[in-house]
């Protein structure tokens, strides 16, 4: 007798069940995403402070970042930068250095989830090239900002993984507790959508 097929899918506190092989917009919730995002911690918790730095404040961050590079941006794309991350959610913040020991391929995985969270919240599936291009060069920015005042890199290394800061110099980073940061989240989120 064959063993049933492994489970699949993650229950969330919503209530929704996401299938992790055939995500569903449907099974999406932004109160699941702040939740899970607030308590993902980036640099796999190896900060500085009486918390960890989480991926939602990271996410704010690049969105604010992301603004500042490009100050007219739509209000859809900046919705766009501060949900960047958000697939880790489910999957976690898993680091660049552990991806290639293990050499696994999450890409196709990430690309599959995040389309379903951008048609969730009205975004087009694939974000534009230019788009990424600018969400990435903020994300630069503020890993370099997490590396150097919470991961404890000195400059010159921080500057050799992920470049010279090219805005947000006065960036001062402080980890939150989970319930702040996911409140923080979702006021953001509120406010790109309302």
């Amino acid at each position: 007798m064959a063993s049933p097929p492994p489970r699949a899918w993650q229950r969330m506190l919503s209530g929704r069940r996401l299938d992790l092989l055939d995500p569903s917009p449907f099974d999406i919730e932004i109160e699941d995403i702040a939740h899970g995002l607030a308590r993902v911690a980036r640099w796999n918790g190896q900060t500085k402070g009486a918390h960890a730095f989480s991926v939602a404040q990271h996410s704010l961050l690049v969105e604010r970042v992301a603004g500042e590079l490009r100050p007219r941006i739509a209000r859809d794309w900046r919705l766009a930068a501060l949900l960047h991350d958000a697939a880790e959610y489910v999957i976690g913040d898993l680091i660049s250095p552990f991806k290639a020991a293990v050499g696994i391929d999450y890409k196709a995985f990430e690309r599959r989830l995040m389309a379903a969270i951008h048609l969730r919240f009205g975004l087009p599936a694939e974000i534009p090239a230019a788009l990424t291009a600018l969400t990435k060069r903020a994300d630069q920015a503020v890993a370099y900002a997490e590396a150097v005042q919470l991961a404890g890199f000195e400059d010159t290394e921080a500057r050799k993984f992920f470049g010279a800061p090219k805005v947000s110099p006065h960036l001062r980073l402080r980890p939150l507790a989970p319930p702040d940061a996911q409140r923080a989240f979702l006021k953001r989120f509120r406010e790109l959508t309302s």
